[in-house]
């Protein structure tokens, strides 16, 4: 398992502050997630990434799609300006060799699930245009708030099999948000129907990326709030999530808060790395991944 963060610094600097801190993977923001205006192109840049990449050693990159992004949203405006800004995180995630565009669908703010859909499939499908064969779309399960499409893996399956089971579109699950929707991932019988259902609908040759986050809000809760790894309701639970055999060769991207809300550090890594030594996979055997 490559145990990574979520680190600030865009392309110009994410990867300096995994090697800071001693992550194998990272995940980051192609743009500020507090705007929708995209950065202008620059190969160079990129091109300084890639390069940085390599001599770094580390195993996966990610992009994650900022959080202003609602596929699924009434307004126009919004609508636009969230296809626009995931077109743009996807081809700079391209340009970088990212391996995949984590992303949230969004809400449907009460217009109900089925126009939600008929709202982010014409997005999503222009987006998976500008896949490439290394940068994937990944769907990510949400906390289940509100009108969110993607608070369960029915609702997943559903855009995938809406999407053509798009060769280029997988999954990243987050532990924190499956948890407050209602999955005990703490539970290793709980974990195991999740892993099954997954493979069942989807597969599991399509489950990429996972997020590591305990809760500070309860079982069931639909609250989204990530807490420092043993700081939160799972605590120790939350090693049978990183010991299932099923996740064990993938990226697993923390995106906590850390010391005085900086971001993931080197204390948050160490944390989850002794909670995966001393969670060692069970006898529990993964099932095959379809395909």
């Amino acid at each position: 398992m490559l145990i990574g963060a979520h680190c600030s610094g865009g392309v110009k600097g994410a990867v300096d502050k995994a090697v800071e801190i001693g992550a194998d993977a990272v995940q980051l923001f192609t743009q500020s997630p507090r705007t929708w205006r995209p950065p202008n192109p620059d190969p160079e840049t990129y091109e300084r990434f890639r390069a940085r990449r390599e001599e770094a050693g580390l195993g996966a990159v990610f992009c994650h799609a900022i959080y202003l992004v609602n596929l699924a949203a009434p307004n126009d405006d919004v609508y636009e300006k969230s296809l626009a800004s995931m077109r743009s995180t996807m081809e700079i995630a391209c340009a970088i060799e990212a391996d995949g565009v984590v992303f949230h669908v969004g809400s449907h703010l009460g217009s109900g699930f089925e126009h939600g859909l008929e709202r982010a499939l014409p997005a999503l499908e222009q987006v998976l245009e500008r896949c490439s064969e290394r940068t994937w779309l990944l769907m990510e399960n949400s906390a289940g708030a509100g009108g969110t499409i993607g608070r369960s893996l029915e609702e997943l399956a559903t855009l995938f099999e809406r999407l053509d089971r798009h060769p280029r579109l997988g999954v990243c699950l987050d532990s924190c948000h499956l948890f407050v929707s209602g999955v005990d991932v703490t539970d290793p019988a709980a974990l195991d129907e999740v892993v099954e259902s997954l493979d069942g609908s989807i597969g599991l040759d399509r489950l990429r990326c996972l997020h590591v986050n305990d809760s500070k809000a309860p079982l069931g809760s639909n609250r989204d709030r990530h807490e420092n790894i043993l700081e939160g309701v799972m605590g120790e639970g939350l090693g049978t999530f990183l010991a299932h055999p099923a996740f064990q060769e993938l990226p697993a991207i923390l995106e906590v808060a850390g010391l005085d809300n900086r971001g993931p550090n080197a204390d948050e890594i160490r944390k989850t790395r002794e909670l995966h030594a001393r969670s060692a996979p069970t006898k529990r055997r993964a099932r095959r991944p379809k395909g």
